[in-house]
């Protein structure tokens, strides 16, 4: 609901964009208005239609201002609105669509996805930040829906890889070799919120995802 000061301020910035725009609000129409009035010859006076018929389409075009300046108002609002829920989300357990996974020192990591439909053989390729395959784990027969696979944080030598986020792509097939849809998934407690930009991101420790990109969110364990 917009309160009356709202509604007062919305209408003074309106007026104030118009008369930046055209050299002449409502209220500078009115007092000349009011001055020729005052000065016309009683004898000879001004057609009045014209001044009713020029202040009719200065007042179109002072609310056409105000439109205006509602929107973006309520765009301004939407934002905000936004920006509140990614901060609520701070301590929560969040699903999103993202093909990350974060490499913790000393400890495993969890490499989720989703799974069109049954598959035969599944494989999961760990790439690092150039693009490059460093872990290629490979799984046997999978259910549809939500799955994983546990990556030791080794790559395909088996030497302890650095800490820190990594992508990953999964490839999977049914019994006839045909490829299944599947969908990465990143799991974990939300402990941060950038809002630099036009949507806010979430921080998962190293990792980063669209707060439009959230599937479900969890109370944080």
């Amino acid at each position: 609901m917009i309160t009356d000061a709202t509604s007062a301020a919305t209408t003074a910035s309106a007026s104030a964009a118009m008369k930046k725009a055209t050299g002449m609000n409502k209220d500078d129409f009115l007092k000349l208005f009011v001055t020729q009035l005052q000065n016309q010859d009683p004898l000879n006076p001004q057609d009045g239609t014209q001044f009713i018929s020029q202040l009719a389409q200065l007042t179109q075009v002072e609310q056409a201002y105000n439109t205006n300046t509602n929107l973006q108002n309520l765009l301004g609002q939407g934002s905000n609105a936004g920006t509140l829920a990614a901060v609520s989300l701070i301590g929560k357990q969040v699903e999103a669509a993202g093909s990350q996974v974060e490499l913790t020192s000393g400890s495993s990591s969890a490499i989720n996805y989703n799974l069109g439909k049954s598959a035969q053989t599944v494989t999961v390729s760990v790439l690092d930040a150039n693009g490059k395959v460093v872990k290629t784990i490979t799984g046997g027969a999978q259910n549809s829906g939500n799955n994983s696979v546990t990556w030791d944080g080794t790559d395909n030598s088996g030497a302890a890889l650095t800490p820190g986020a990594y992508s990953f792509s999964v490839s999977a097939k049914d019994a006839a070799g045909s490829a299944i849809s599947a969908t990465g998934l990143v799991r974990g407690k939300v402990n941060g919120v950038d809002m630099s930009g036009s949507t806010p991101v979430l921080s998962i420790g190293a990792l980063k995802i669209n707060l439009t990109d959230v599937s479900s969110v969890t109370e944080g364990a």
